[in-house]
């Protein structure tokens, strides 16, 4: 059972975890909402932590100011949408639809929600078509296609063919959510991560690896959106 603990001034909280497989103390700051965590081995001390968190407060404070802060989505906002811009706009329609750079969303109280329908609409739609597409290139099928939003991952196929995405997958550019699509598909082949798996990623994407730089450096900046 892990607890809390606190060094420096202004104060940084941090999460001590023991791990039976750690073999070092490991230093995490997420990148998703800040939130320190230190992971120790079982023989490590407490006071060993301290020490090395204390050695690491200047780090620990860099890497948080670097943090970006949650956004909640309004009218006027402006979000991102398939490698472009949205501006959100009130509009005397019945339906949240793009007109230009423009997403016109009816003047409710409550237009977080439209907003965050309209993108899981549009995530699924373009998310079913490029799996499609990957599956018939690959001669396979999928059984469903589900989307959540997970911060842990991006996308899965489980062993009985069920492909699931983060609708997030819509706010990144549309050759991101692709490779995104292609992984997922090429699971339906290999159900794991050999060099075999990745050789089927690459017949699908041969210039993958730029795709999946861009979600490792820039894809929590989806999840600073919210929608309330």
């Amino acid at each position: 059972m892990g607890r809390q603990v606190t060094i420096g001034n202004p104060p940084i909280t941090v999460d001590l975890r023991r791990s039976q497989r750690a073999k070092r103390l490991s230093l995490r700051v997420s990148r998703l909402d800040g939130r320190v965590s230190l992971t120790m081995p079982q023989g490590a001390s407490e006071r060993e932590a301290m020490g090395f968190l204390t050695g690491r407060e200047r780090w620990l404070r860099d890497h948080l100011s670097q943090v970006a802060s949650p956004h909640t989505v309004r009218l006027g906002s402006v979000i991102p949408f398939r490698g472009g811009q949205l501006s959100v706009a009130p509009a005397a329609v019945r339906r949240t639809r793009c007109d230009g750079d423009k997403l016109l969303v009816p003047a409710d109280e409550n237009p977080g929600a439209r907003i965050k329908a309209f993108l899981r609409l549009a995530a699924r739609d373009v998310l079913a078509a490029r799996s499609d597409a990957y599956a018939a290139a690959l001669g396979v099928s999928y059984t469903r296609l589900s989307l959540r939003d997970t911060r842990s991952r991006w996308g899965s196929c489980s062993s009985k063919g069920v492909l699931m995405y983060s609708w997030r997958l819509i706010m990144a550019p549309p050759e991101v959510l692709d490779y995104v699509a292609a992984h997922e598909v090429a699971h339906l082949v290999e159900m794991n991560h050999s060099s075999a798996f990745w050789a089927v990623v690459a017949k699908l994407m041969p210039e993958y690896q730029s795709r999946r730089n861009w979600l490792r450096d820039h894809g929590d900046q989806l999840h600073r959106f919210q929608f309330v």
